[in-house]
């Protein structure tokens, strides 16, 4: 194993540990806090090295989920933290990133599709149409979020947040779980390599992120974590 897929393969597993951990911690607390720190260091290093590593394999659809979820990743980080020029510039910088990851996915997309198989490097067309609607509908809301002032507050600030992060840990969890058998094999014993069973963890991600982003729309119940939210907070 090289060193590039080393770092890859490590990181990967912090990033799923405690993205774990920040999922199912009570939001604005300090083990929310400090879980996500290390889940946000871990996915960016996880999602950039298999992008490279990607690069050089002219594995497509691997440059696109990592530059995917880097992008996620940055841009859920950025949700929280104080308004500031630099940030709104950086907020401008990853909105023509999402474009351009969103134009690329959907050119994939189309080649794939017109192929005999219905795909490209071995993914479904359905995969890179996915990747690009997601894409651009991140960077419609960079959009939206840049042309008001940069600043989100109260539910709409933590939705923005919660899904960004809950996403990109979903696309790390398909790929480990749903991905190559001899990739998880390497890792889980035997009896647990069941479809049913590897299928179990990428959907209780995304039934997290509903009941998270649920939960903070009701304010009347949660108003402490609406005040953790505002920039005054952070």
């Amino acid at each position: 194993m090289t060193i590039p897929m080393m770092v890859h393969v490590v990181s990967a597993i912090i990033g799923l540990l405690s993205g774990t951990i920040a999922l199912c911690a009570a939001k604005g607390s300090r083990l929310h806090r400090r879980s996500g720190i290390v889940f946000g260091c871990s996915m960016l290093t996880m999602s950039l090295t298999g992008a490279g590593i990607a690069v050089f394999a002219r594995n497509e659809g691997n440059v696109i989920a990592g530059l995917l979820t880097a992008y996620l990743v940055t841009t859920g980080w950025l949700t929280v933290r104080r308004p500031s020029p630099a940030l709104r510039r950086a907020a401008i910088g990853a909105m023509v990133l999402a474009i351009a990851i969103g134009a690329g996915a959907f050119t994939l997309g189309l080649l794939a599709f017109a192929s005999p198989k219905g795909t490209r490097g071995g993914i479904p067309f359905v995969v890179f149409f996915m990747f690009g609607s997601v894409a651009l509908l991140s960077a419609l809301g960079d959009f939206r979020m840049i042309r008001a002032g940069g600043v989100l507050r109260g539910v709409p600030r933590l939705s923005r947040h919660i899904w960004r992060m809950c996403y990109a840990l979903w696309i790390a969890a398909a790929s480990f779980f749903l991905g190559p058998r001899a990739r998880v094999a390497k890792v889980l014993p035997e009896p647990l390599l069941h479809p049913a069973l590897l299928a179990l963890p990428v959907l209780l991600v995304l039934a997290a992120m509903a009941y998270w982003l649920w939960r903070i729309r009701n304010k009347r119940r949660f108003a402490a974590i609406l005040r953790v939210s505002t920039p005054e907070a952070i």
